[in-house]
């Protein structure tokens, strides 16, 4: 599922993703977009700047733009949930980067090995900036 900026005007970008126990981004920060995460299901550890938290069904998480973050799925079982960019375009590394889901195959992890040249290229093209950790 998914709802592209173009759709829009560019108001919103909207996208549905599955993630897998240990799954999840690198930490990172978007220039001119600020995303919101609704979760759907499972249980997820969430950076927001210096903060860290778990989130569970039903909590959103707001990230305003410039914000370093990234989240963790620290459970067993696979979480599901939206990521909604304002305005919209991020989505994009997504709906261009992300696995066309299959049905009965498992969601491949997005963990760190995941973030080659292709990926952070997709990052350059959306906006999106690699944030590791301070030393």
């Amino acid at each position: 599922m998914g709802l592209r900026a173009a759709q829009t005007g560019g108001a919103i970008g909207i996208v549905e993703a599955s993630v897998p126990p240990g799954g999840g981004p690198i930490p990172h920060t978007h220039a001119t977009e600020e995303e919101t995460f609704y979760v759907l299901g499972g249980e997820l550890e969430f950076l927001n700047g210096d903060q860290t938290f778990i989130a569970g069904t039903g909590d959103l998480v707001h990230i305003p733009r410039g914000v370093r973050h990234r989240f963790l799925n620290v459970g067993f079982h696979t979480a599901k949930l939206l990521f909604i960019y304002t305005p919209g375009g991020a989505e994009g590394l997504f709906l261009e980067g992300g696995d066309e889901p299959r049905p009965g195959v498992q969601v491949e992890n997005w963990g760190p090995e995941r973030f080659d040249d292709r990926i952070l290229g997709l990052f350059d093209k959306y906006g999106v900036a690699a944030a590791p950790d301070p030393e």
